[in-house]
């Protein structure tokens, strides 16, 4: 999915005016990674039914860095998270089958560790050879793993010579094994994936080709809105989808009947408006909508315009104007960032908004050439089940850390690593 070429110079991170190029395992010669001991941060939190992966995307995601570090003389010593543990280790949260996963792509053993921590892990780490790849059990059997606690910290690091954090997932979390370690282990680069993703997230926003265009869905105005203005002020369009559409319809006037409002960003939304008119940005919202008597798949349905919502029905989708309308207004765009689908596209009938603007995106790269960016979560589900994931220009692995990239937030995980 992610075309991961290795052509990537270019990392930057930015806070506020200040940039600043972050090293990556490109940048480091074969004597510097040649039987060297390399801790390696992915993200192989995948989704599983009992011990079965049924989606190993995340894994073939990290399976280029791995195979470089290799390439390079360096034993490889995996760590990731998998779920939320409460307390300590339990065996649904084992990353054994991302260990057999990952030995399967590589064509080679993946060794797990009974442990992230401690003397046998040490041990195993001194014995391994050159080309070797092991992985650590789930860092999240400790609690102090989140609270990025100093002993366990030093522990984690121990056996290692250097690190590489390629998990761009849990970049924005201040962490043991994504922050804590670099403190540690020198140099802390990043990993291809989590190159990539700075360079096309991170790229885009500060300095992707006009037109710029965002998509921004989702169910709720409140975990989108500090999204929505960092991006009002980069791009020059704005498609509006999803559930939060009906408090922004709410704003403008209209009756929503029995559609999610957060009744507390009404206004919020009325500020979103008038920011827009006064950049002279331009906001689309659906001008026509799907509505369902009651929130299930075998609801009645029926398409009504956006301002004539009846009583006790509710809004699941935008309806084909819609759709028609998003395609003829993002014609133009050289560059487009999707973060948040535009219905509840778990369910056939509330599908087709969302499908809709994947295919417009998709087509735009295909035809057009432009940039498509799928930001994370919920969009990565929907273009993945729509059959266009390889059509866009790129596919973020990050949910919470695209999110926090695109509003403008300095990322902990990318803030630690080595400098060029």
């Amino acid at each position: 999915i992610l075309n991961l070429d290795r052509k990537i110079h270019r990392v930057t991170t930015f806070q506020g005016t200040q940039t600043m190029a972050k090293k990556s395992v490109e940048d480091l010669n074969e004597d510097e990674l040649k039987g060297k001991k390399v801790l390696v941060r992915c993200d192989v939190n995948v989704p599983l039914d009992g011990k079965t992966i049924t989606d190993d995307t995340r894994i073939r995601s990290s399976i280029p860095t791995v195979e470089f570090l290799k390439s390079k003389g360096a034993i490889v010593t995996v760590c990731s998270h998998l779920g939320r543990p409460k307390d300590g280790p339990e065996d649904k949260f084992s990353l054994g089958p991302c260990a057999d996963r990952m030995g399967e792509l590589l064509g080679q053993e993946v060794k797990l560790a009974p442990d992230c921590i401690g003397d046998e892990v040490a041990a195993i780490v001194d014995a391994a050879s050159e080309g070797d790849v092991i992985m650590l059990e789930n860092t999240r059997f400790y609690q102090e793993e989140t609270k990025n606690e100093a002993g366990f910290v030093e522990k984690l690091a121990a056996p290692f010579d250097m690190f590489v954090n390629d998990a761009f997932g849990t970049a924005h979390r201040a962490h043991a094994s994504t922050e804590g370690v670099t403190k540690f282990l020198q140099p802390s680069v990043s990993g291809f994936l989590l190159a990539k993703e700075l360079e096309y997230l991170d790229g885009a926003i500060q300095n992707g080709e006009k037109p710029m265009a965002a998509i921004v869905g989702g169910s709720k105005v409140s975990s989108k809105i500090t999204v929505l203005n960092a991006l009002l002020d980069k791009c020059e369009k704005i498609v509006i989808g999803g559930g939060m559409v009906f408090t922004f319809l709410k704003a403008k006037g209209f009756s929503v009947g029995t559609s999610l409002v957060e009744e507390d960003f009404v206004d919020t939304a009325k500020e979103v408006l008038a920011k827009a008119e006064e950049l002279g940005k331009t906001i689309l919202l659906p001008s026509d909508i799907i509505v369902a008597d009651n929130f299930a798949a075998d609801a009645n349905t029926q398409v009504v315009s956006a301002d004539a919502i009846p009583d006790g029905w509710m809004g699941l989708d935008n309806g084909p104007a819609s759709t028609a309308e998003q395609k003829e207004f993002l014609s133009d765009c050289k560059t487009v960032i999707m973060n948040g689908p535009m219905g509840v596209f778990e369910m056939k009938a509330f599908e087709k908004g969302t499908f809709g603007i994947v295919d417009i995106l998709a087509d735009l790269t295909k035809e057009n050439g432009a940039t498509t960016i799928i930001g994370g979560g919920d969009s990565v589900a929907a273009t993945e089940l729509s059959g266009r994931a390889g059509d866009m220009s790129h596919i973020s692995t990050g949910g919470g850390a695209s999110l926090e990239l695109l509003e403008g937030k300095v990322l902990p995980g990318v803030a630690a690593l080595n400098e060029k």
